[in-house]
């Protein structure tokens, strides 16, 4: 063994060494591709020169090699061609100029010199508990009026994504220690061989992409996942040796204070999934988008940490400087990435309008809370009044008052047999219907704005949760339906947890028993805990609610 090399530059070598291995298979691929034309040169040449005789079966074999290998030729084009102009797959994120931001790229250009490697060329932010490098050097990714005069760099740097609710939550010093290992991937990524298999590897997979969606590219698509699978295995490893080099090489920059940031992000992102599923999905089905998730993901972390022993200590650091004064004006970059969360997990429009508007946290529980259990009610009664009253064969006419009475009598009563399956189905199918409708109008309107195909063409990209069963719908509708009572007739208040969502406040305490009597009515047929927890609480059972 000659040289054994340690420290970056090992996990460097042997990224290399993969790239190369890549790039080895792209150029066997060409010469697999010009091996019929080499043949048919030969052949020709001989004929030319006199070293192969006309005539007889020499002329069969050198046409149909010339043949072949014209088809070769033309094929092995097209794929190159596809290949090339194919557009990578392009991550859905915020961009963050540098005016908009200048202490925050003066972090990281200050980072990426500690740390001897080049700075990212560019910062951007999603919606996401984490942070990456992204190329973003092919053609297609620039402006239009840019592409005639952009040319490809193999020396370009990639471009810093950083995962928005760390700039909200994280200390600037936190960040810092937690982007370090992710610069220091530039290092490695401004290899001209290295940048060249990434190069490479992406055009494969994005032409896979173009010929999915085209049957005449067949061919094509065959080929680049034939390399795909012939580079896969190198390519994994050639990114495990990136991610080597930067680590070993982020080891002299704030190595201890990363222990803790890496402890803050795991409850960063508790906290994102708390906020996204229970907060903030209730007001995307309300054609209403939050704009402030990041800062609410600070409250909701503050409530984690005041119930969770385990975070406990960890509101001790709100007393130093957020990441989020490195943006010179962070309630527009938060509105920009809440409006792009809503985007990508819930499909929503990419820009405002008269059924997409953005909500503030004060008017959420007036506006999203007390406005969802209404429509939730209506839509309650609404099935009830198709579905056969207690008297078989009479439906209840249209006067039947929306009270709490008339759903604890259809679901407890003596006609309750089969009545909680009648509603789960109708209410599923009226669910369905609304969300059937909502989409026709999307498909009509915003959601076909002219975008990036990566965001506008799938929609949403993540789903959060998958459709609520019947089950479900039916106990939510029955807690919207008590939830409204309590409101009309109990002086009860609509609220916000910041980890559980909509919720009722009755003089001014969340009451979270509501959800037991509930599924007590529903799965066993039982209404006695609920109408013990409605004379509890003051609620008047036969009194009509308000709908909307």
């Amino acid at each position: 063994m000659n040289g054994l090399v340690a420290g970056p530059e090992a996990g460097a070598q042997a990224a290399r060494a993969r790239a190369l291995a890549v790039l080895r298979i792209r150029s066997t691929a060409l010469a697999v591709a010009l091996l019929p034309a080499a043949a048919a040169v030969v052949l020709l040449s001989g004929t030319a020169m006199g070293r192969i005789p006309d005539g007889g079966g020499w002329d069969t074999a050198r046409w149909s090699v010339t043949g072949a290998a014209a088809l070769v030729l033309l094929l092995a084009a097209l794929v190159t061609a596809v290949v090339v102009r194919a557009r990578p797959a392009l991550s859905p994120t915020v961009p963050i100029p540098e005016e908009t931001a200048p202490d925050l790229y003066r972090l990281v250009r200050d980072l990426a010199e500690r740390l001897d490697v080049p700075a990212p060329s560019a910062i951007a932010l999603t919606p996401d508990c984490d942070s990456w490098l992204e190329d973003r050097t092919h053609p297609a990714h620039e402006p239009p009026r840019e592409r005639p005069v952009t040319r490809r760099r193999s020396g370009a740097t990639p471009v810093l994504v950083i995962g928005s609710p760390f700039l909200w939550w994280m200390r600037v010093a936190e960040l810092r220690a937690l982007l370090a290992p992710v610069v220091a991937g530039t290092g490695p990524s401004a290899n001209p061989d290295i940048a060249a298999a990434r190069r490479f590897v992406r055009g494969l997979d994005a032409a896979v992409a173009v010929a999915a969606a085209r049957p005449a590219l067949a061919f094509v698509g065959w080929a680049a996942r034939s390399l795909l699978r012939s580079c896969r295995d190198h390519a994994a490893e050639m990114e495990r040796g990136v991610a080597a080099a930067a680590s070993e090489r982020s080891q002299t920059v704030d190595y201890g204070l990363r222990i803790v940031a890496q402890e803050q992000v795991g409850l960063a992102y508790a906290g994102w999934d708390r906020l996204l599923n229970r907060v903030a999905l209730p007001a995307w089905r309300m054609g209403r988008w939050p704009s402030r998730l990041d800062a609410g993901v600070v409250s909701a972390l503050t409530e984690l940490s005041r119930r969770d022993r385990l975070a406990e200590g960890f509101t001790s650091r709100l007393g130093e400087r957020p990441a989020c004064d490195l943006l010179e004006e962070p309630g527009v970059i938060d509105e920009a990435a809440s409006l792009l969360a809503a985007r990508l997990f819930h499909g929503g429009p990419p820009e405002t309008g008269p059924d997409w508007s953005p909500v503030a946290w004060s008017q959420y529980p007036e506006e999203v809370v007390d406005r969802t259990w209404r429509l939730e009610a209506a839509r309650l009664h609404r099935v009830l009044d198709d579905i056969p009253g207690a008297v078989p064969g009479v439906r209840p006419g249209p006067a039947a008052a929306p009270t709490v009475a008339r759903v604890l009598d259809r679901l407890a009563g003596p006609a309750r047999a089969g009545t909680g399956e009648q509603l789960e189905a109708r209410l599923s199918a009226e669910v369905a219907r609304e969300a059937a409708r909502e989409e026709g109008a999307g498909d009509r309107g915003a959601f076909t704005a002219t975008g990036d195909p990566w965001v506008d063409g799938l929609a949403p990209l993540f789903p959060l949760q998958p459709p609520r069963s019947g089950r479900e719908l039916l106990t939510d509708h029955v807690t919207a339906m008590v939830c409204c009572a309590a409101v009309d007739t109990a002086g009860a208040l609509p609220g916000l947890d910041w980890l559980d969502g909509p919720a009722l406040l009755v003089g001014g305490v969340r009451r979270a028993d509501l959800a037991h009597s509930v599924l007590s009515l529903i799965e066993d047929g039982d209404g006695e805990p609920l109408r013990a927890w409605l004379g509890e609480v003051g609620v008047r059972p036969e009194k009509p609610v308000r709908l909307v």
